[in-house]
């Protein structure tokens, strides 16, 4: 008879790495967005030529929103809640589309066993929590759009390690023991 999996061991498996589908930068509030295919990520700031990045850390390790990511295959549930044929995802404003790894599960689930996500050779990200969405949705997904985010805003992160990333890069997640 085999052993019982603990749960320890279950939140740090995952079928197989995700990809990044699109950066996008936001150059000042309430501006458009810019999609980008490569970027630098900066250490405790966030992407360079995001409006993040810009702002100076007012504590060790930055604040807790320095990146925001957003799962791919949520665009298909919000356009089908706001009754839109397609959701792009320009308009929710996260700074990376992430494809193939469920974000909500990297979030640590003990406290004494952060996950660390990986994305490329070198950039690694401590997912902080939930990304909520704003009332802005409401004017960019029409009635509703706020409550059709909920759940599916994606998560904040901050920058461990910095490096280039690109579109196409794989990412990852495990736990900071490697790094």
């Amino acid at each position: 008879m085999s052993q019982p999996v603990s749960l320890h061991h279950l939140v740090r498996q995952f079928a197989h790495p995700g990809r990044l589908e699109a950066i996008y930068l936001r150059p000042a509030r309430r501006e458009p967005v810019v999609q980008v295919q490569q970027v630098e990520a900066l250490v405790d700031r966030g992407l360079a030529g995001d409006r993040a990045a810009a702002r100076t850390p007012w504590r060790v390790g930055g604040n807790k929103r320095q990146v925001t990511l957003i799962q791919a295959e949520h665009m298909p549930v919000v356009a089908a809640f706001t009754q839109q044929g397609h959701v792009d995802p320009a308009w929710l404003r996260r700074n990376l589309v992430v494809s193939g790894l469920n974000l909500l599960a990297t979030r640590a689930m003990f406290k004494d066993e952060p996950m660390i996500v990986r994305i490329g050779a070198h950039v690694m990200l401590e997912i902080t929590g939930p990304c909520e969405p704003c009332s802005r949705m409401e004017e960019l997904l029409g009635p509703g759009g706020y409550n059709a985010m909920r759940g599916h805003g994606g998560v904040n992160a901050r920058v461990l390690a910095g490096g280039h990333i690109q579109v196409g890069d794989a990412i990852s997640c495990s736990l900071p023991l490697a790094l």
